[in-house]
Formats: structure tokens, sequence, C-alpha cells
């Protein structure tokens, strides 16, 4: 193992906080919202996950990049984070499956990475004053301009981000020859949330963020799919225009995380931002329909309204997180529609809520 000397580095919050690391590899600046995840495996999926884009990512697990990386747990085809904040980064991995190490694929990827940080400080700062703007930089003598840059870059509350990741053109998965064929919008879509649905014997076209539902249904699908994303649900009129003519035509539609933000609006439900987020693979949900407890994957910084949620007529809540009793599902009572504020793809991660996919295609089938 050779002996890295590394760079001094800075966190600086947007409050004026300052946390202090070292550059693992690249030097400059990466600028985004500060948020962490409490998961012990998973990096390279949390990095590839489109959900994130325009953040910056604390690791709480102390060791980062001890197993490597492999092509295929990638959720996207790049480093969607803007930068990564970690305590201990490995520079030798010892899985015999990887594919490479972290530190090779976050250079091939230009991404920024600060390790040697107090990250138990920081996220305990982040609970407490919530997740906010930062900047992580090896520019440690130029703080003031870093301020200025900083004070430019926009807030996640109102920022659309889904049309920075969405595909550009429709594509296709699975066999042409499935029994289902379902039409999945593309608001920031992991890969395996499509592998989910392509071996449970369907056929998928994936559709750009702002295809009408002319375009989707002219694919003929059985059922409508509305993915995971990134930044605030508000801006998305596309999707939710999409989302009301689905739901007018009583079609099935499931909505995973951003989509089901975006169900939730387009039933006049509002959201918000929230102190600091759910990001992990060890989240509470308790389902209120079998009673059960599961164990699940979360990646949002948005919720739905509650009160809005329990006065609406036609929507029912399904699931709660535990944490802090915020909307984790939800159901409409006259539609075939439901949603989840959570992952049931995760990969690394709980298999709890996996049934949620075959509860889809049981609504698809029964239609």
């Amino acid at each position: 193992m050779k002996y890295q000397k590394l760079k001094k580095a800075v966190i600086l919050l947007a409050d004026g906080t300052i946390f202090h690391g070292k550059a693992v590899g690249r030097e400059g600046s990466a600028f985004g919202e500060v948020c962490f995840n409490t998961g012990m495996t998973g990096y390279q999926e949390i990095f590839t996950d489109p959900s994130y884009f325009g953040q910056l990512m604390v690791t709480t697990n102390a060791h980062i990049g001890n197993y490597g990386v492999n092509d295929e747990e990638s959720q996207s085809d790049s480093v969607k984070i803007s930068g990564l904040i970690c305590k201990n980064f490995s520079y030798e991995f010892s899985r015999d499956a990887a594919d490479g190490s972290l530190e090779a694929f976050l250079n091939k990827n230009n991404l920024l990475a600060i390790s040697d940080v107090d990250t138990r400080a920081l996220v305990s700062y982040i609970r407490d004053n919530g997740a906010m703007n930062a900047v992580i930089s090896t520019q440690v003598d130029n703080i003031e301009d870093l301020k200025k840059q900083l004070a430019e870059t926009p807030d996640m509350n109102g920022l659309e981000l889904a049309s920075k990741v969405s595909t550009k053109a429709p594509y296709y998965i699975g066999d042409e020859k499935a029994s289902i064929r379902i039409a999945a919008l593309d608001i920031g879509i992991k890969k395996n949330i499509l592998l989910n649905l392509v071996k449970r014997d369907a056929y998928v076209k994936v559709f750009p963020y702002n295809a009408t539902f002319e375009e989707l249904s002219a694919f003929n699908p059985d059922g409508y799919f509305l993915s995971n994303g990134p930044g605030d649900p508000e801006p998305l009129i596309e999707a939710q225009t999409l989302a009301k003519e689905i739901i007018k035509r009583n079609l099935p539609l499931f909505g995973i995380c951003l989509g089901h933000q975006i169900i939730a609006l387009a039933n006049g439900i509002s959201t918000y931002k929230m102190h600091h987020g759910h990001r992990g693979i060890n989240h509470p949900v308790k389902n209120l329909v079998t009673g059960k407890g599961e164990i699940t994957s979360q990646n949002h910084g948005f919720s739905i309204n509650r009160e809005e949620t329990e006065a609406h007529n036609d929507i029912e809540i399904t699931h709660v997180h535990l944490n802090d009793n915020t909307v984790a599902g939800i159901k409409m009572k006259s539609k075939n529609v439901f949603s989840v504020q959570y992952h049931p793809e995760a990969s690394p991660g709980p298999h709890d809520s996996s049934y949620l996919f075959d509860e889809f295609i049981n609504n698809i089938k029964s239609n």
C-alpha cells in the first residue's frame, strides 16, 4: 500500500461554517446541496443514482472504497453527485468481483472527493441546521471568493433538475414479446427499477421527462410508471399534466419517489422541502394496509403534505415513515393508482418492499 500525500481541502457551508479535510484525487471546487446517507454499503449505487444530482454527498459509514466498484452496480451511465465527503477513503480494495478501484472510478467521472473529514460532526450539524448549499474545495486560501460563488448557487427549493438527468430520446428495455407493456417516464430513473419490471415479464419503453400522454399512449402500454428523480417536483408541470391524463382515464399507474410526489401534485396535494430529508437503506416504514413494518431504502429531500393528503376524499395513506410520520405511500380509492416515497428496487439494501412491483403487475393484469 503506497503512502498518499493529500492536499488540504475545506467544506464551506452556506451559513459560513467551515469543516476541514483532504482532497482524495483531483483539485478544484464543487458546489451543491450538502446531504448525508446512512447506508453501510452501496456507495457506488448512491453516487450513480440520478436522484442525487446536484448534491454533495456525506457518507456516514467510516470507510468508503474498500470493496471497489463493479460495472453492473451503477444505477445510471455516470456519477450523478456533485462531490463526495467521507471520513476514510480506501485507495485499495479487496473484493474479487470488483472491476476496479473507487479512486479510478471517481477520476474517470472527474468527481471531486474529500476525505479525513469529521463526518460525525458534519452530519450532526446538518441534522440540527438542515440541508443547505455548500462548496468543497482545495482553494483553502480563497475562502472569500468561494463565499461569493456559493451565494450564486441555486437553492434546491424550486429547482427543476429532471431535465438534467432524463434520457434525451425514448429507448426500450426487455423482451419485445413479453406479456406486459409499460410506458415509463424518466425523470431520473434508476437502472434497477427497470430490471425489476423486466424480470416480471414486462417490455418497457422509457420516455424523456417532458413526454406527453399522446406519446406514451402511442406505445399502447398496459400500464404507466413515473420514476424517481432529483430536485423539486413542483416545477415539473409536464409530468403533472401527464399524471392527470393517466388518472383521468383510470389507467394503471405506479410512482416511486419523485413520481410519488408528482401523483400527489396531480391530485392537488402540495409538496414541501424537508429539513434534511431521508437518505439511507435502514428507514422504518409501516404498511397501514397489512400492519407490517418494512425496512426501506430512501432518498428524498421533499415530501407530500400529510394534512392535505388526509383531507383528500379520494386518497388513502397506505404507508408512513415511523421516524417522523411523514407520508411514505398513497393510493387512490377510485382509480388504479398508487405510489411510494421510498425505493422498493433497492440494491444493495432491504428487499422488504419488492412486493410493490408485484402489486403493480397484478393491477395491470386485473385491469
